[in-house]
């Protein structure tokens, strides 16, 4: 991706996630536990809960404990409580998050939620797919995807308000 083009427009984005949604939503009789990662995926969630108008509260996901990469790099966590006000037990679940590059965000999402219980489905939703997978991990519902970037190029979400798209550069040993 070439730094200069512009990136989309996170409320089209959402827009075309949530109309993405309605269908396995509809499936399953229009209820479903929404979980935002902390934190751009909670800032897509709350995006794609007020456009769904779901009923139940949304839930947030606070990954860290269960990151497989906490001891590499000098990751100095900010550690948040998750937070789920209801049983996934049986639930459609759909798990967001900003940026889907690696997948070990998701991975480690997963694992919490398991811990909660045992939904009958989970959706992913993912703001931006990057590519650049190193698991095997793909998203059910994607806003824009971008496999061309550079390994010295990433995608962050900045807001609440507004939510903005914007493309980073880094420096290669930084990675």
């Amino acid at each position: 991706m070439n730094p200069s083009s512009a990136l989309p427009d996170v409320e089209s984005l959402l827009d075309h996630m949530a109309d993405a949604l309605r269908v396995p939503l509809a499936e399953h009789g229009g209820s479903a536990c929404l979980i935002g990662i902390h934190t751009g995926g909670i800032w897509v969630a709350e995006g794609l809960h007020r456009r769904l108008g779901l009923d139940q509260a949304m839930g947030t996901l606070d990954i860290t404990y269960y990151r497989d990469d906490l001891s590499r790099g000098g990751l100095h966590p900010h550690i948040r409580p998750s937070r789920l006000p209801w049983s996934v037990d049986d639930q459609l679940v759909i798990l967001v998050d900003d940026v889907l590059h690696t997948g070990r965000t998701v991975r480690a999402a997963l694992n919490e939620i398991f811990d909660f219980g045992r939904p009958a489905r989970v959706l992913f939703a993912t703001l931006v797919d990057r590519g650049g997978h190193e698991l095997p991990i793909s998203a059910d519902v994607i806003g824009a995807r971008y496999d061309d970037l550079l390994p010295t190029q990433r995608i962050k979400l900045s807001g609440p308000d507004p939510l903005m798209l914007t493309l980073v550069e880094r420096e290669a040993s930084a990675q």
